[in-house]
């Protein structure tokens, strides 16, 4: 799980790390005004596209986090019921021990030599 979310921010990294580095080598390269402005207008209309592969790369990467913290949820709650019906079980077969009993006679006498 936490694997697949690293994958996903690794490759958001790399995209946003290209575009900035190919603006910043754009604009420190030495070339005429018109061609760093047609280069400049051929990566903004690319910027769209790229938006939107990385919107749809993080929301899948989104998707697999979620199923993968449901079917997690899932286990620790079955796991969570198992345990519980196992201390349970266990609770009722245990039995209690008897308290002793005393006869009768025993305590009559017993309260008349008291008193």
């Amino acid at each position: 799980m936490s694997e697949q979310n690293g994958k996903g921010i690794f490759v958001a990294g790399v995209v946003v790390g290209g575009m900035l580095g190919a603006l910043g080598a754009l604009l420190a390269a030495p070339r005429t005004g018109k061609d760093t402005r047609d280069i400049l207008k051929k990566t903004a209309q690319a910027l769209p596209e790229l938006t939107e592969d990385l919107t749809t790369t993080l929301q899948l990467k989104a998707d697999q986090l979620s199923e993968s913290g449901k079917r997690n949820w899932e286990e620790t709650l079955t796991r969570l019921k198992e345990s519980l019906a196992a201390g349970i079980e266990a609770t009722q077969l245990e039995k209690p021990t008897p308290k002793p009993t005393i006869p009768d006679s025993v305590s009559e006498s017993t309260s008349r030599h008291l008193s």
